[in-house]
């Protein structure tokens, strides 16, 4: 069954808190070559107990806040959770329609629609709770014009730090887990109006039957079919529940969330060969992958590709796909926790992705991904 569209755009930010602001802004400006765009206001910082910067590089918005007071949304955030993204910012056609449509099909507003005006141009927004452990959805429309990204913020009268040097264009999709994810899967179709768009699973099971361990996840991908936004939601399976890494997520986040969120970008292996230079780390993948990847392109039906396997694989970057000509190239940024080796700084990361022609999720690299998480586990002795 359609349901009428909420009138969502695009996703236009995510609101992510964190016990270290200045570690951020050194991550988003010297090594991701984000822009820093504004900054919080003396005023929003007394009112919110918080103080935040916006960070941005092409369509991607990062909103980075940290607490100055115990009972500020920062506060509250890392007193359950590492670092993390708390909020979800979607631009939306019309917010009143939007907060309408939502209460109706049995959405959980925070409050009423809040307006505020600067410059003679409006902002309306509100905020609604979800399934996705702590993190909530914030539904925004903006008259064109209006000066802030968000109300009480303070541009930079000229931006600081980087010149989005790597390409990033916007948020692709937004993956979570959850140690069940039927709830989520069903609040998203009957609330959100999104549709089941494509979906995985896969256990070691597969190719080791009858080992002493191992691990597995269900994965189903939810989509707006107005806008494209797309959530892919995983959960773990059975046998070894406990042992498979959406689980071990869960531990460390502290209950059900957000795991990454990807950045298209128009040529990857530029963007990542310079990331690398600035010393961003990704998660590994074995040489045996590309070992396999020739064979691989042509049992996809994929047939030529334009990039070298050999600077492929010096980058290791993945490519999956389906049908002639069309792919996709994937590579993961090494979690939070990991990049400074800190426990609370949260196991989120980016994923960068390039589409040529494929519009899905590369199977075969959804499973190398979890397979390199799972190995930096076992390194790590879980």
């Amino acid at each position: 069954m359609t349901r009428e569209s909420l009138g969502i755009k695009r996703i236009e930010a995510l609101h992510y808190f964190v016990h270290d602001l200045e570690r951020s802004r050194h991550f988003y400006c010297d090594r991701m070559d984000f822009a820093e765009v504004a900054i919080s206001s003396e005023d929003l910082e007394t009112r919110g107990g918080e103080r935040s910067a916006l960070f941005s590089a092409g369509n991607v918005n990062i909103l980075v806040s940290s607490p100055l007071r115990d009972e500020s949304r920062a506060g509250q955030w890392l007193r359950r959770h590492p670092d993390g993204v708390g909020t979800v910012i979607f631009e939306v056609e019309n917010a009143e329609r939007t907060f309408a449509l939502l209460e109706s099909r049995g959405g959980t507003p925070m409050s009423d629609i809040q307006t505020y005006t600067e410059a003679g141009k409006t902002l309306k927004t509100f905020s609604i709770t979800t399934p996705f452990g702590s993190s909530t959805f914030r539904f925004v429309e903006r008259e064109e014009g209006y000066p802030v990204m968000v109300p009480g913020m303070t541009n930079h009268g000229e931006a600081k730090g980087g010149t989005n040097r790597y390409g990033f264009d916007a948020i692709d999709h937004i993956t979570s887990n959850f140690e069940t994810m039927s709830p989520a899967l069903l609040w998203m179709e009957h609330v959100m109006g999104f549709e089941r768009y494509w979906n995985i699973q896969f256990h070691t099971n597969d190719v080791a039957p009858g080992a002493a361990e191992g691990s597995g996840l269900r994965s189903q991908v939810m989509h707006d079919p107005h806008s494209g936004v797309k959530f892919a939601n995983n959960e773990p399976m059975r046998p070894f529940f406990k042992r498979s890494q959406i689980y071990l997520f869960a531990e460390d986040q502290r209950g059900d969330g957000i795991q990454h969120a990807a950045l298209s970008v128009g040529d990857i292996i530029e963007s990542v060969r310079g990331l690398r230079e600035k010393k961003v780390e990704f998660f590994p993948t074995p040489g045996t992958y590309y070992d396999m990847l020739p064979g691989r392109i042509d049992s996809l039906g994929i047939g030529k590709i334009d990039e070298d396997l050999g600077i492929l694989r010096d980058l290791e970057i993945l490519v999956d796909g389906k049908g002639k000509n069309s792919y996709l190239l994937q590579i993961f940024l090494q979690d939070s926790a990991g990049t400074y080796d800190d426990a609370n700084a949260g196991p989120f990361f980016f994923e960068i992705i390039q589409r040529k022609g494929d519009n899905g999720f590369g199977g075969g690299n959804f499973r190398a991904l979890f397979e390199s998480i799972e190995r930096q586990q076992v390194g790590q002795g879980r």
